[in-house]
């Protein structure tokens, strides 16, 4: 009985580790299946501390400065993205505060910003110089900034130079009969002293010399300057008071060489000073200074406006608003928000919203900007109408992307994209569209078709004009135009279509070199890869459409692969030193 029960626990055992094992087979997958593959590692998240971005780790967990729980940054996927690009998580975008606006198109018609100073009119300046030499007897004008009017007097001279003369003219006078010309030299002498004839005659109605002398306003005004005192000893032509009349200013406004063309003589423009809130002045451009200040790289702006009641005070600031200002180009033109744009030396860069609402992304790209409009900046390259860019929080983006190791404004890569002349970018843009239809040939595996197709690639390399080209990218294209050309005629060569494959990969690798130095004439081209080609050693090739469709597999895995890249015409392609490092790794 006790072999019988022994015999029957063996049995149950055995049963139950069988059906398990069959269980555990039927559930796990099965590791042939490569159309299954995704061709990527899976995602891995990095995290951080709101309060402390210098805290990373792989996996959640706490800050261990605050003990904050740390959030996701960006995922780091093995099919790395484009380096510009640095992604983001929606919690990564909300607590940057980042806000985002559409580029868009500007009118003819702008305003411009600009700020300055009141200054007197300098045309309204009035200095009044000895006429004379003597001593200061009397000031009428004790102060400065006191209001006079013209012909007021402001002070008494005691000059024996005049003394003297007054004495030539009364001795002249009595002969003035038989010596009209003294007498008439002796009053020029005066004369030539700034003393009237009213005065004169009074001296000699008088038989008396006069031992100090009065001088007189000769404008209305206040006094600005007063450059003595009694007592003090003057020479001829030495300045005694600056009067300014203040019933006209000048508004001062300095401008940047980028507001240039956007002012004229004859602008409108309306202005305000902090002292007088709420009111607003009006007046007319009528002079733009020829010559930019060397310290402060800006351009006076004047503007002449009548002042009833002087509430317009010197050395007020003013902030103004030009308007009507006309595009130099006369067109419509693109336009950011200047608070969109990060500055380094030369270069200003801007960040464009990519990916999704689920998975946000931002590109840096650099943009050539022309005048600045206000709040706003005319951009001339860089982006499109209708891009969306980040207006608010571009700080926190740029910080984040030099933290997490990628492309910043900081730590920007040397601009790879050669300048060349428009006909030989488009020669390349030729050899980009034979290639494009071997690719397709490939993509059907029709060896035929790829033969035809790679001669049409060999006469367009053909039709390549290397004298075109300056030294320097003369010989970056030279050794790619050999091993293109050599790759080119081993697929017309042939009629296998893994042997053509192999050299369709050397000229795919060389074109995407020749691509990122030279540029595309085509809208956009997308640089895909496929991990599995070639014994899992990978390859790269170049699509007109985003769609996958492997030209090493054709049907057999006609979806194998992801877009690694995106190229665009007019947009500058960057060294990528992790992306170089890993295309070597797949060279053949």
């Amino acid at each position: 009985m006790e072999n019988i029960n022994r015999k029957q626990i063996l049995i149950i055992a055995l049963g139950c580790l069988f059906f398990g094992a069959i269980i555990g087979w039927s559930l796990s997958p099965s590791g042939n299946d490569h159309e299954g593959h995704a061709h990527s590692g899976d995602a891995v998240s990095e995290y951080t501390c709101s309060m402390h971005p210098q805290i990373r780790q792989e996996g959640p967990g706490q800050c261990p400065l605050c003990g904050m729980d740390l959030t996701p940054v960006a995922s780091r996927n093995g099919g790395a993205s484009d380096p510009m690009v640095f992604e983001m998580t929606p919690e990564a975008v909300a607590l940057a505060n980042v806000a985002v606006v559409r580029v868009t198109e500007g009118g003819t018609a702008q305003q411009v910003r600009l700020s300055g100073k009141i200054q007197p009119d300098e045309q309204q300046v009035n200095s009044i110089a000895a006429d004379f030499s003597g001593r200061i007897d009397k000031l009428y004008v004790s102060f400065t900034g006191q209001e006079v009017k013209r012909g007021e007097r402001l002070a008494s001279v005691y000059s024996p130079d005049l003394i003297n003369a007054q004495k030539e003219l009364l001795e002249a006078s009595r002969m003035k009969e038989r010596q009209p010309m003294l007498y008439e030299a002796a009053r020029e002498k005066l004369r030539l002293w700034r003393v009237s004839d009213k005065q004169i005659e009074e001296i000699e109605a008088q038989g008396e010399v006069n031992s100090t002398f009065e001088i007189y306003a000769n404008a209305s005004g206040y006094v600005t300057a007063r450059n003595i005192a009694v007592g003090d000893f003057i020479s001829r032509g030495t300045v005694l008071f600056e009067i300014v009349d203040l019933s006209r200013v000048w508004v001062m406004l300095d401008a940047y060489e980028s507001d240039l063309g956007w002012l004229s003589k004859g602008n409108q423009l309306t202005f305000t000073v902090n002292a007088i809130p709420g009111k607003e002045f009006k007046g007319t451009v009528n002079y733009i200074d020829p010559i930019i200040n060397p310290e402060t790289r800006t351009v006076s702006v004047r503007a002449e406006v009548s002042n009833p009641g002087q509430q317009l005070k010197p050395e007020m600031f003013v902030n103004a608003t030009v308007h009507g200002g006309q595009q130099a180009q006369g067109e419509s033109t693109l336009m950011i928000p200047r608070s969109s744009v990060l500055w380094t030396g030369k270069r200003s860069v801007v960040y464009v919203q990519r990916g999704t609402a689920d998975a946000p992304a931002f590109e840096m790209v650099e943009v050539q900007l022309g005048s600045r409009v206000g709040d706003q900046y005319q951009v001339l390259s860089g982006v499109s109408s209708g891009d969306k860019i980040v207006s608010n929080g571009v700080f926190a983006i740029d910080a984040a992307a030099q933290l997490s190791g990628n492309y910043s404004m900081m730590g920007r890569p040397e601009a790879k994209t050669l300048e060349v002349p428009d006909a030989f970018r488009k020669q390349i843009g030729a050899l980009v569209n034979s290639y494009l239809e071997l690719k397709d040939a490939l993509v059907e595996t029709e060896p035929d078709a790829a033969a035809k197709s790679s001669l049409r690639v060999t006469q367009a390399l053909g039709a390549v004009d290397m004298k075109l080209l300056d030294e320097k990218a003369h010989n970056i294209y030279m050794p790619l135009h050999k091993s293109m050309q050599t790759s080119s005629q081993s697929i017309a060569e042939r009629n296998d279509v893994e042997l053509q494959r192999e050299a369709f990969e050397i000229l795919s690798e060389h074109l995407i070199e020749t691509v990122e130095y030279f540029g595309i004439e085509q809208d956009k081209l997308y640089k895909q890869f496929c991990p599995m080609a070639f014994d899992d050693q990978g390859a790269f090739w170049l699509s007109a459409e985003s769609e996958i469709k492997n030209p090493y597999y054709g049907d057999m895995m006609l979806s194998c692969g992801e877009v690694k890249k995106t190229y665009e015409k007019g947009k500058l392609n960057y060294a990528d030193k992790k992306a170089a490092s890993a295309e070597a790794q797949h060279h053949h």
